[in-house]
């Protein structure tokens, strides 16, 4: 774990994504409440006793949730209501989430509860930060949420564990949330009034998805500026569109950036055609690679901007505020997550076009157009069938990527009574997206495998020639794991190997 931190204080106002990425990765990581934020939670939690006890009307506290915002609380229930929303909204469905996914959703819950506007008591936000450093990871489901009010349900069932309710994965063994609080000698709490909703109340599932899905992205790209490079060897394209003075005159961020990461990858290449070559131009997904992955890089900068200022907003409601020694409740909607729908459909439709522009170069690579290397990469078509079936599997992603990006934010249907009657339906985009990801990170490695036997047929016609300074080193990578097949055999196991090395941002360093 080299270079990873043993601690980190949070405040409400620092974290930051790839802080999320450590601590979803490394449970060893411990996180504690910044000694300076403690007054301000204290503050927060104090205000909330002082309006239930000057009888104020205030929503989710003297009032019912949602549809039942005018169904006041007698003081003596006040505190029942809180775990009543914890049991009744913890609904979910579907798959689990992951254990990196539970233990952002953890973090960036405690972080953005220690603001001091949410009204939790600092024992309760204690509680939910002893389960993360204990590892101790409520199960949760991956669907339920409409992304406003927040993410209801998720966060439910991350909230039981905090009562003693429900199941947990402790040791990598699911057991009952009462015995994984004996065993750490922790004790189930009893919510006070706010603590549910504050708890509940936020955005903090899509906004842990989509910090990790932006990490990812970031390295995914890099991977796919490399291949891109290698089928430009592969298929013995040309360096001309790649030309600086052609990027200034078209000045669209990332596209002259994207253009100069190809050139470093490919410089000294010799299996690249020479510029007095009679054929002038290559196809779109070799000579536009700058200007689609440099777009695609663009939307994951937009989503990482969103995303990182997720990472540090109050998102329950209502929330408290304090000046000139006066409290004020503030009845809003900082829940919907509007924003991270957007910017998640937008990352899930850039990644669905990356994968789009890596599957046509794979057909490419397979089609018999070019003297180069036989058909579908087939030592002795007919007898073999090559890599035939990998364009195949990577059309099949391709295509289920285009139906996974349809904008979830497109879609709302109204729920509680209409009250919230226009909802984000932002878990719907982070779960396609995370799904879109995962399958282009899956193009990109049968183009990785394809683009490197595609180039050992070339060397296997010039041994003498050199590759460039960047996709050697990528060469190298993907032969540490597949061979070159000179006849077919059962290819799914390097594939998934490939795989598990793209996943883990291995061609995304040390390539130029």
């Amino acid at each position: 774990m080299s270079g990873t931190v043993a601690e980190i204080l949070i405040n409400g106002r620092q974290l930051t994504i790839e802080q999320v990425v450590e601590i979803a990765d490394h449970p060893e990581i411990q996180v504690s409440v910044n000694p300076a934020a403690i007054p301000a939670i204290n503050r927060a939690a104090d205000a909330v006793q002082q309006l239930i006890s000057e009888g104020r009307i205030a929503y989710g506290i003297t009032t019912g949730f949602g549809a039942f915002k005018d169904k006041l609380i007698s003081a003596d229930e006040v505190e029942k209501l809180q775990e009543n929303i914890i049991l009744s909204h913890a609904i979910g469905v579907g798959p689990l989430l992951d254990d990196r996914t539970v233990r952002a959703i953890m973090l960036i819950r405690a972080n953005t509860l220690v603001k001091g506007h949410s009204g939790i008591r600092l024992e309760t936000v204690n509680l939910l930060l002893a389960l993360l450093n204990r590892n101790i990871l409520p199960l949760i489901p991956s669907k339920g949420s409409l992304g406003a009010s927040g993410d209801l349900a998720p966060l439910a069932h991350m909230s039981l564990a905090l009562l003693g309710v429900g199941q947990v994965k402790m040791d990598g063994q699911v057991i009952e949330a009462r015995d994984a609080l004996r065993k750490a000698s922790l004790q189930p709490i009893k919510l006070a009034a706010k603590e549910g909703l504050a708890l509940t109340n936020g955005t903090t599932m899509m906004t842990a998805i989509g910090a990790l899905l932006v990490h990812a992205a970031e390295s995914l790209l890099d991977t796919a500026n490399c291949v891109g490079a290698m089928s430009i060897e592969a298929q013995n394209g040309t360096l001309k569109a790649f030309s600086p003075k052609l990027h200034a005159a078209r000045p669209q961020k990332f596209q002259a950036e994207t253009a100069a990461q190809i050139r470093d990858l490919l410089s000294g290449s010799q299996l690249t055609r020479p510029d007095n070559s009679t054929n002038v131009q290559d196809a779109y997904t070799l000579r536009c690679i700058p200007q689609v992955h440099g777009a695609v890089r663009s939307a994951i900068e937009y989503a990482r901007s969103v995303v990182e200022t997720e990472l540090n907003s109050v998102t329950d409601n209502p929330l408290l505020f304090f000046e000139d020694g006066q409290l004020e409740v503030v009845s809003g909607g900082n829940f919907h997550g509007e924003p991270l729908a957007l910017a998640l459909d937008f990352l899930a439709i850039a990644l669905a076009d990356l994968g789009n522009m890596s599957e046509r170069r794979i057909a490419k690579l397979i089609d018999n157009h070019t003297e180069h290397y036989p058909s579908f990469l087939a030592a002795q078509g007919g007898l073999n069938s090559g890599f035939m079936l990998l364009q195949y599997t990577a059309a099949a992603l391709a295509s289920e990527n285009k139906s996974l990006a349809h904008p979830s934010s497109l879609d709302t249907l109204p729920s509680s009574g209409n009250v919230e009657d226009h909802v984000s339906m932002g878990a719907n985009a982070a779960n396609h997206c995370a799904m879109v990801l995962e399958n282009v990170t899956t193009i990109i490695a049968i183009e990785l495998m394809s683009a490197a036997q595609a180039i050992d047929f070339r060397l296997k016609e010039d041994p003498a020639r050199q590759q460039g300074k960047g996709t050697a080193v990528a060469m190298r990578k993907v032969r540490e794991i597949t061979p070159f097949f000179a006849k077919d055999t059962f290819f799914q196991p390097y594939l998934l190997k490939l795989v598990d090395l793209v996943r883990s941002g291995g061609f995304s360093t040390d390539m130029a």
